[in-house]
């Protein structure tokens, strides 16, 4: 048997590796997810010719894109036909410089991005998109305003953990360690349920509106940082809550053996 104080030490030595790999994880984890909610590339379309498509049709497609008034189905095309990508709040289509209905297709291309507005983040989703008289989509329209505020609340929960570990920090205690873990967890399933919802939507949506023939639909790296996100908080949560549940049984154990 190790002596008392050696003994403690070993404990203390341990406890602090796992604290100092769960902060890691939740840090790593934190720059992940903000960067997966500020990038747009969510979800991308690939199109054979897009300096084709954007030619034939002229600038209406892009001024489509823009207007205020765009709804679902209007920016949807867009995407399809001019290598479009999908974030939670901005959606980008791939164009020529200076295009014109009677100019040659040009080779030089630029991405342009539009933001969504708080309200179309809230907006109903339709049965048949862009046709207003169709009625109400419940599925797609909670799917969409959930996965606008999960991400938030993740990141919320995230900070709000770190907050109460510099607490304990200045406490020199583990036990509030417990709490910030169990804001990892549930900022973990905030996040799980993010990539849920995003993929539903997206499915349902390419449901509604059949990809054509010739464009290839594919999640990007965006949504690949989120999925990476939700583990790397597991994993934190559950170094958290066992560095505190088992620091504090073998204080207990050693304040029993010290009484004995």
């Amino acid at each position: 048997l190790f002596p008392p104080s050696s003994k403690g030490a070993m404990m203390d030595n341990r406890f602090a590796t796992a604290l100092v790999i769960a902060c890691v994880l939740s840090l790593i984890s934190t720059i992940y997810m903000a960067a997966s909610i500020g990038t747009d590339f969510w979800y991308e379309y690939h199109t054979l010719s897009p300096a084709e498509n954007i030619s034939e049709a002229g600038r209406v497609i892009w001024e489509e894109f823009v207007s205020e008034e765009a709804d679902e189905k209007t920016y949807t095309d867009a995407l399809f036909r001019c290598n479009g990508t999908v974030g939670l709040w901005r959606r980008c289509i791939t164009v020529p410089k200076n295009s014109h209905w009677y100019s040659p297709p040009e080779t030089d291309m630029t991405t342009n991005c539009i933001s969504f507005s708080l309200s179309d983040q809230f907006m109903e989703k339709y049965i048949e998109p862009g046709n207003h008289n169709s009625g109400t989509d419940l599925n797609r329209t909670y799917l969409w305003r959930l996965q606008f505020l999960l991400p938030f609340v993740s990141l919320g929960l995230m900070c709000f953990g770190a907050l109460i570990g510099l607490c304990a920090c200045a406490c020199r205690s583990l036990y509030p360690a417990i709490a910030t873990g169990v804001l990892h967890f549930l900022a973990g399933l905030c996040t799980l349920g993010l990539v849920g919802c995003y993929v539903a939507g997206i499915e349902l949506l390419h449901q509604k509106l059949p990809l054509p023939a010739d464009v290839r639909g594919e999640f990007g790296w965006s949504f690949c940082l989120a999925c990476v996100s939700a583990p790397l908080q597991f994993m934190a949560a559950a170094l958290f809550i066992w560095a505190a549940r088992t620091n504090r049984k073998e204080f207990t154990l050693l304040k029993a053996y010290r009484v004995a």
